[in-house]
């Protein structure tokens, strides 16, 4: 063999690594025998490479065997259900037999048959066609031009300059990856399973009163100017299994992002993506929330940000798993009972913006950082001005309801009407509630039409508000319609199979039509 064939086999091995983004898994002693991964190329995850004379078809045919026998190894390895190889050989000459028919189609590893082989032959100066062959495996165009005498020198150098570009690839990626040791990470951890025995040892952590005392998420009280409670919910949590969960959660993807972005990028991250995740629940959740869960979901955002930038290396060292781990979570986020979805979608979108402002260390990108920032500035203010906003307006009906119930209870119902047609006068968009109670003030009064019109417009606003279809059911009795008052009746008690009221009049309807009183 000349020197030729192996100017031609790093020259290769250099595309492959260089243009390509494969990476030196294997490089046997003789380093004629050569192994490279691309595991996001699924056409050709692997290539072998082999610098040899073939003298004999029969010989080219064992290697293939053995080629085939350590690809089942590495999909073991790598935990692929299946795996394409492409074996190359670089050879002065073609084995001097029959030898076509070995590399005319793939071989499959005959255990399993989960392993494939497909071999390409490039010898006796006839290499295009391999070329083209390779290109085709690889879904990409490998071709370069060469001349027909190297010397012993050239081909070392270029050996040289191949792995010296593979190491330094190698070690441009360890250093994205570890720009810091987990620090914070465990601060966290310690901090939150600290706050926990500390709620459990002064009333415990799933007594709400408690969990307010100490800082829990409230719209009220924000509202009143408790702005704190935009961060002192992350340390919270509402019994073990919530602990448990979140802080198995943060020690995996803390330590990631820790690791990536360095501590005091990880500690930015991590409180703003928390309060942005309680901003969010301020917006839209209706009940008391706690946890670290958007802080959390922040670590998937800074993880998304860094697919963004460095897309291949997300994609070979976490990619697809990460995204269907958080495909999971968003899942049960959304069909689970008691869990704040806004929280964690808040989280997610500023661990993502939070990422994007303070971008990787030693790693400078000022444009793309000031628009992170201006953007989160502006997304930041804009869900505030919003939250309160609206937050103040349901604060509103909330009392104007209240002090209308406390109407009802003393019977003074002239009094609650006034104060709820006033309120639905000049309220933007009342809630059914309102509708439902200024309808029961308008029953009382014999208003039957009016309440009959507010009811409706409560179901239109909530179809599934079993009050609206309870009080409807008794104004349809009032107009003698005892059939429409049955199915309104029924759909409150299905809607709320647990209140007896609701069961009652279904019960006293049945009994009006059994003994044939009512009207239609």
């Amino acid at each position: 063999m000349n020197n030729k064939e192996g100017y031609i086999f790093w020259r290769l091995a250099y595309s492959f690594i260089s243009d390509h983004g494969y990476r030196i898994i294997q490089l046997f002693e003789n380093q004629k025998e050569l192994w490279l991964e691309k595991l996001e190329n699924k056409k050709a995850p692997i290539i072998r490479m082999l610098l040899q004379d073939l003298d004999w078809g029969n010989a080219m045919q064992r290697d293939i065997e053995f080629t085939a026998y350590n690809g089942e190894s590495v999909r073991k390895q790598i935990g692929r259900s299946e795996l394409n190889v492409v074996n190359i050989y670089i050879s002065q000459f073609p084995p001097v037999d029959e030898y076509e028919y070995r590399i005319a189609k793939p071989f499959v590893y005959p255990e399993g048959n989960k392993t494939m082989v497909s071999s390409i032959l490039l010898a006796n100066g006839e290499y295009d066609p391999g070329f083209e062959r390779i290109s085709e495996r690889i879904g990409a165009e490998i071709h370069f031009s060469f001349n027909e005498d190297y010397s012993e020198q050239d081909v070392e150098s270029l050996k040289k300059a191949t792995l010296d570009y593979a190491i330094k690839k190698v070690k441009t990626e360890r250093a994205i990856l570890s720009n810091g040791t987990p620090f914070f990470t465990y601060v966290f951890i310690v901090i939150q399973v600290a706050v926990f025995f500390w709620l459990e040892l002064h009333g415990g952590s799933t007594n709400t009163s408690t969990l307010i005392k100490y800082g829990a998420m409230v719209k009220e009280l924000i509202n009143g100017g408790e702005w704190w409670r935009f961060i002192t919910p992350v340390f919270l949590h509402i019994g073990f299994v919530h602990l448990a969960m979140n802080t198995l959660a943060l020690y995996f993807l803390g330590t990631t992002v820790e690791r990536i972005f360095g501590k005091g990028r990880f500690l930015f991250i991590y409180l703003y993506a928390g309060v942005t995740g309680c901003i969010a629940s301020f917006i839209f959740s209706s009940t008391i929330s706690a946890g670290a869960s958007g802080a959390i979901y922040g670590c998937f955002g800074a993880l998304l940000y860094f697919g963004v930038i460095y897309p291949k290396l997300f994609s070979r060292t976490m990619g697809m798993n990460l995204i269907f781990i958080l495909g999971i979570n968003l899942v049960i986020s959304y069909t689970a009972s008691g869990i704040d979805m806004a929280a964690h979608l808040g989280g997610l979108a500023g661990g993502f913006l939070a990422a994007g402002i303070v971008h990787f260390p030693k790693k400078k990108r000022l444009i793309g950082q000031m628009l992170f920032l201006i953007a989160s500035g502006a997304i930041v203010w804009g869900a505030l001005s919003y939250g309160f906003h609206s937050v103040a307006k349901t604060l509103e009906e909330q009392s104007v309801i209240i002090k209308a119930q406390d109407y009802v209870n003393q019977e003074d119902y002239e009094h609650a009407y006034h104060l709820l047609k006033n309120f639905e006068e000049k309220a933007a968009n009342p809630t059914e509630k309102t509708y439902v109670i200024l309808a029961f003030v308008e029953y009382k009064q014999d208003m039957f039409s009016d309440a009959k019109k507010h009811l409706q417009k409560a179901i239109g606003l909530d179809g599934n508000f079993a009050p609206a279809y309870y009080y409807l059911a008794l104004v349809n009795l009032n107009e003698d319609n005892v059939n429409q008052a049955k199915i309104n009746a029924e759909k409150a008690a299905k809607l709320s199979p647990d209140d007896k009221g609701f069961s009652n009049l279904v019960n006293y309807i049945h009994q009006l039509q059994s003994t044939g009183e009512g009207g239609e």
